[in-house]
């Protein structure tokens, strides 16, 4: 049996066209995407494919052929932008503390999405949106941000009754909250107000109530104590816990409402 001959090496000046192809195809998919992110901040969903090739440099047949629909590309786009989330949680959480780790990618997530409709919807998992490539991204970033919040809670750092939804919720509001003001300064001081109140407190407060029908809820007197269900005024204990209920009835209705929330 004759041996096989041996592999000759390739010529000298040899390239792979394969590898070639490969990386000009990354690189130009790469390109498209970050035109359509811009163009798509800039002019809304509608932008024609032909000004997205235009300012990627590349040919419209290169961006059909990596995006055949301008919703594919849309959805591609979102999906990058959601996935860059993800990868920001995990430096907020390799670099800061549990609560700054947490404080800090959201403050950053609201700033990236001031003003982007399409995005905070696509946080939203809005339902117009099915589709596999979005809803796997927005799914990771969900992920993140609960195992963020859970390392917060751990920490003391965030109040124990605020869950992940909470929290894309806030995202949301915060990004149209920054950009609704005209300062910008002053916009970015509302979203910190915001995430300020996810902070756990030291004093306990009641719901706010109508004062017009319960006028005996506002505090007579320095140091006079209220139940923190009904507003009545509670009689002065002279051993043990100040009592945070008028009787029962109030009791139980407050553990009913707080198990409601939670």
């Amino acid at each position: 049996m004759r041996n096989a001959s041996p592999v000759s090496p390739p010529p000298e000046g040899f390239r792979d066209t394969r590898a070639l192809r490969r990386s000009d195809a990354l690189r130009n998919r790469a390109a498209v995407l970050r035109a359509a992110m811009q163009l798509f901040a800039e002019e809304g969903p509608e932008v024609p494919l032909g000004r997205i090739a235009q300012r990627a440099g590349v040919g419209a047949g290169t961006v059909y052929r990596h995006f055949p629909s301008r919703e594919v590309l849309l959805e591609a786009v979102l999906a990058e932008h959601v996935a860059s989330f993800v990868a920001a949680a995990d430096r907020w959480s390799l670099r800061a503390r549990p609560g700054d780790a947490l404080f800090g990618l959201m403050l950053e997530v609201i700033e990236r999405s001031a003003g982007r409709k399409l995005v905070c919807d696509a946080l939203a998992a809005d339902r117009s949106w099915p589709h596999a490539t979005l809803g796997a991204a927005v799914h990771r970033f969900g992920e993140a941000l609960e195992r963020l919040l859970q390392h917060a809670k751990q920490a003391g750092a965030i109040r124990p009754d605020v869950r992940t939804d909470d929290l894309t919720a806030v995202l949301i509001g915060g990004a149209a909250l920054g950009s609704a003001h005209r300062d910008p300064a002053r916009g970015r001081q509302l979203v910190w107000t915001l995430l300020d109140g996810l902070r756990p407190r030291v004093t306990k407060h009641a719901e706010f109530r109508d004062g017009a029908t319960r006028p005996d809820h506002e505090t007579a007197a320095p140091g006079a104590r209220r139940c923190l269900e009904c507003g009545a005024r509670l009689r002065a204990r002279a051993t043990g816990r100040p009592a945070s209920y008028c009787g029962p009835t109030c009791r139980q209705r407050a553990r009913r409402r707080h198990a409601r929330a939670s």
